[in-house]
């Protein structure tokens, strides 16, 4: 058999005493959390979102999502374009760099899809 240590049985007195210090000891924490100078440093966790930034933030990480995947699909038919017609990437810059140098092309003005229409600005 196990020894089990016998608990004396408290009076009221000892009770009341043990409950008065603990109350002390809270009343005097709670003083040192309003007190604005008090140095008592609590650790807490991060901070609390509103819900409305969590949304936002939401909303952010979708639109990067989709920003990702269309620029994802937009270099998968750019790279099929360049294998349909036998592009190579180094040609398709030289293209670009002389119809820039001969004035065709303008820096930051997208080229018409026609020679009808008027160049739009990027």
């Amino acid at each position: 058999m196990k020894y089990q240590k016998v608990q004396k049985p408290i009076d009221e007195r000892e009770k009341l005493r043990k409950f008065r210090e603990l109350d002390d000891a809270f009343a005097q924490a709670l003083r040192q959390l309003d007190d604005p100078e008090s140095d008592f440093d609590i650790p807490t966790g991060p901070p609390v979102r509103s819900l409305a930034a969590l949304e936002q933030e939401d909303e952010e990480t979708q639109q990067k999502e989709q920003q990702h995947e269309q620029e994802r699909i937009f270099k998968q038919r750019f790279e099929a374009l360049l294998s349909e017609y036998g592009v190579d990437h180094n040609d398709l810059a030289e293209l670009i760099e002389a119809l820039l140098g001969y004035g065709v092309w303008q820096q930051d003005i997208v080229p018409a899809a026609s020679t009808g229409k008027t160049p739009q600005k990027a």
